[in-house]
């Protein structure tokens, strides 16, 4: 019974703080164990194993084509989005984006700069990926400047941040972030290194077995296990005759497949949570179909990723389109997924032109992704 008070006061205490203050406490469980501090999720990346899995999950989306859809919008509207994207660091903000499943969600800053060689068009120059400790989400599910104590909640400043977010909802609009979900195998996984190198330096190392005789003193026996201790590093020794010394090899022990399979485990775990799949990292045994299961599985998470990239970017656009042209048709960013679906459409479309049908200039430029300026018609 008194566990079941001290619940509901613990309960209508956090009630009282979200009305008092507005948002909604973050119910990631790695980030209430250690304060709520982002910090224990970025270090998480100094395993070697999670920078592995990391890279190759951005990796997959970074080395895709990108390109500007028309979208039904003008050719001064594209050319405009086109010239401005062209000066900014696509790949680094890219990279930035696809941080957004590790943590949750991720919110970038726009900075905007007057270009007057552009008929006086304000663009956007940069985007920064802000720390998030910065931002919380109110009882709405919208994002804000995080209360610091003595002051309230600021909303986002309009036409300033972006915010892209990895599986949210209503009831956590913080996200899912597959960092926290590392976090125990990458504690057992460093404790199992730890304790094996342990076990190597104690077992691995072979055993200076030094005797001497009866009548030897205690400075004499001292003075020998010094001297065995320096040969294991030097290699040399020098005694009288009357000292016998052996070398026992130490022997195998199955204790240290233990901690291997401990540690192979961890990083298997590790893969499946950041790539869901393992072979693109754990090349261990397996069949052919498996590994086709596999790289399918990895092609999905990329596209999964380029929609959240596309979504942030097209934002952007938007947000620039609207200061500079009012409520015009956008243009769209896009990635290339797949190159054969490019090349099945061409064959598709020359087919058709030979046997006399006829595009228009709308259909090649919204199929393709080509502007005005990039051909015309004989």
């Amino acid at each position: 019974m008194k566990y079941l008070t001290d619940e509901l006061v613990k309960s209508s205490n956090l009630v009282n703080f979200v009305n008092h203050l507005g948002i909604l406490p973050n119910p990631d469980k790695i980030l209430r164990k250690f304060g709520n501090t982002y910090q224990t999720l970025r270090e998480l990346s100094n395993d070697s194993h999670v920078w592995s899995c990391i890279q190759s999950r951005k990796s997959g989306t970074l080395n895709l084509d990108h390109f500007i859809d028309p979208n039904g919008s003008d050719d001064q509207t594209t050319d405009f989005v086109r010239d401005f994207m062209d000066e900014m660091d696509l790949n680094g903000i890219i990279t930035e984006i696809l941080d957004t499943p590790l943590y949750g969600f991720q919110v970038h800053e726009i900075i905007w700069k007057f270009d007057g060689k552009k008929d006086g068009k304000i663009i956007p120059s940069k985007m920064i990926a802000k720390p998030h400790e910065f931002f919380a989400f109110d009882t709405k599910g919208n994002p804000v400047l995080k209360p610091t104590l003595g002051s309230e909640k600021q909303k986002l400043p309009d036409f300033k941040f972006i915010v892209s977010t990895f599986e949210a909802n209503s009831v956590n609009p913080y996200g899912n972030g597959l960092l926290s979900k590392c976090y125990w195998h990458v504690t057992f996984k460093n404790s199992g290194i730890r304790f094996w190198v342990n076990y190597m330096e104690k077992y691995g190392m072979p055993l200076l077995i030094g005797q001497y005789t009866r009548g030897s003193t205690q400075a004499e026996s001292q003075k020998l296990a010094e001297a065995l201790a320096e040969m294991t590093e030097d290699t040399v020794i020098v005694t009288p005759m009357d000292i016998n010394i052996d070398i026992k090899e130490a022997a195998r022990n199955s204790s240290v497949e233990l901690y291997r399979e401990l540690i192979n485990h961890c990083n298997a775990e590790i893969s499946k949570t950041l790539l869901s799949e393992t072979l693109t990292t754990e090349l261990h045994s397996g069949s052919f179909a498996a590994a086709q299961t596999h790289f399918r599985v990895r092609k999905e998470v990329i596209a999964a990723d380029t929609k959240i990239a596309e979504r942030a970017l097209n934002q952007l656009i938007g947000l620039a389109v609207k200061i500079n042209f009012g409520d015009v048709p956008l243009p769209k960013f896009k990635f290339v997924i797949n190159d054969s679906d490019n090349m099945n459409k061409i064959d598709r479309d020359m087919k058709l032109v030979q046997s006399g049908v006829k595009f228009n200039k709308e259909y090649w430029m919204k199929t393709y992704g080509l502007s005005a300026a990039d051909f015309e018609f004989v």
